[in-house]
């Protein structure tokens, strides 16, 4: 039994907060020092319930209505978001996060109940809660309530498994599976917010802020992974071109910020046309969109980009097929995929699939995009005799690809996927490894 501390609460507070020691840290075991952090971390949630409904009524007392008499103006502060960065200390998404929950925790859940229920038990985070709700969005015409509270009843479960960032892809995907008709207005909505600013300072420098859609980001990450991919833990290379390419840009003495703010400029300068070698190496910025065949043909459903988390229209995916071509992607059939033991290194074909597998770095917890990932055999080329298949492959990023060999871990194929299983020093149950393609199957949500 952990020993306890007790943090004095303000003196008109009806109770202490009673919390875990961390006054014997150094002492306790690894798996003790696990279970230590995630007591802090459920007393913080339980905490920030109650943060978040005096975070509502700050954003009631401060509504426009009231002028410069609410409480927010009454301290010259244009809103209660504001006031709430100032109080509590956390950041603009924090605040706006806290009052979204706390107006869902004191109102009709609209088919949110399993959210309002999680994060009152301490269940889960407020950021996660709000990632849930953001994604889901509202009942309309094209989704009933019931059909929310399904979903939100699911990405519960799937939130505690998921970091926040990956919550929020997977309750948007999980709205474009139930609502397709409005993929193409969401898509059109994040395409209107986009822009760029550039903002001259005093000491002659210029900020560079802004924001980008989908579609814009992911043809910009792409040109910019080519650029820093050796330094930012992208694949290895084999080709001798590249690997003096990679060799010479992990010692080039500017900062990768720099190498970006560098490559930026490049760009513009030429206007797209790099100077092969130069910038981009030998390939152009691509872009690859993920779009079932049924959905291509029909005009209804909806696509994503390798590397994106929303999802944009068929008509998008339709526009790059014609002006870039196409490949087709094969998970069976004849298709040549499987090269057993003839071929050891995943050909570009290959990878492809596994990019459109997987969406990502596989290992639980990494969000390493495809281009930045390895295809790995789960069984080892010599030791376990392994083949060099798509069915026996996953994409891993340079990091956990590394960790796999040499830390001891094992990875084994399941009905459902694929776990990793930890070395027999470190103990503990295998980890599921989710994929992070952001389409959710249909049948999960009830139709």
């Amino acid at each position: 039994m952990a020993s306890t501390a007790t943090l004095t609460a303000p003196a008109d507070a009806s109770a202490l907060l009673v919390l875990p020691s961390f006054d014997d840290l150094p002492s306790l075991s690894d798996d003790a020092l696990h279970a230590r952090q995630q007591q802090f971390a459920l007393a913080r949630r339980r905490v920030d319930v109650g943060a978040a409904r005096v975070s509502a009524e700050l954003a009631r007392r401060s509504a426009r209505e009231f002028g410069y008499a609410g409480l927010a103006q009454k301290d010259g502060l244009r809103s209660a978001e504001r006031l709430i960065e100032k109080l509590a200390g956390v950041t603009p998404g924090e605040a706006r996060a806290m009052v979204r929950v706390g107006e869902l925790l004191d109102s009709d859940s609209g088919g949110l109940g399993a959210v309002v229920t999680a994060v009152e038990s301490g269940d889960l985070s407020l950021m996660a809660a709000d990632a849930i709700c953001s994604g889901l969005g509202d009942p309309n015409d094209s989704v009933s309530v019931e059909e929310i509270a399904d979903a939100a009843e699911l990405m519960v479960d799937v939130a505690k498994q998921l970091p926040v960032a990956r919550v929020a892809a997977q309750a948007r995907a999980l709205r474009d599976s139930l609502d397709e008709a409005g993929v193409a207005e969401r898509e059109e909505l994040l395409r209107s917010r986009r822009y760029l600013r550039l903002s001259p300072r005093a000491d002659g420098m210029t900020r560079v802020s802004g924001l980008l859609d989908p579609e814009s980001a992911a043809l910009v990450t792409s040109a910019f992974d080519q650029v820093t991919s050796p330094r930012r833990g992208g694949p290895r290379f084999v080709d001798p071109k590249e690997v003096e390419r990679a060799r010479s840009i992990q010692d080039d003495p500017r900062t990768t910020e720099q190498l970006l703010a560098d490559a930026f400029v490049e760009m513009v300068r030429i206007a797209g046309e790099a100077d092969p070698g130069t910038v981009f190496a030998q390939r152009r910025p691509a872009v690859t969109i993920h779009v079932e065949l049924a959905d291509l043909e029909t005009g209804v459903g909806a696509a994503h980009l390798e590397g994106q988390t929303s999802a944009v229209s068929v008509d998008t995916a339709k526009r790059h097929a014609c002006a870039s071509g196409a490949v087709p992607i094969l998970f069976d059939g004849p298709d040549v995929l499987n090269l057993g033991r003839t071929q050891r290194l995943f050909t570009d074909r290959q990878r492809t699939a596994l990019a459109a597998r997987d969406g990502g770095c596989l290992f639980p917890g990494c969000d390493r995009p495809p281009s930045w990932c390895e295809a790995h055999h789960i069984d080892e080329w010599v030791r376990d005799n392994g083949r060099t298949d798509v069915s026996a492959g996953v994409l891993l990023c340079r990091f956990h690809h590394l960790l796999v060999h040499n830390a001891g871990w094992k990875i084994s194929k399941t009905s459902a996927g694929f776990r990793a299983e930890p070395p027999p020093d470190r103990g503990g149950p295998a980890l599921d490894m989710p994929r992070h393609h952001p389409r959710p199957r249909r049948e999960l949500v009830r139709t």
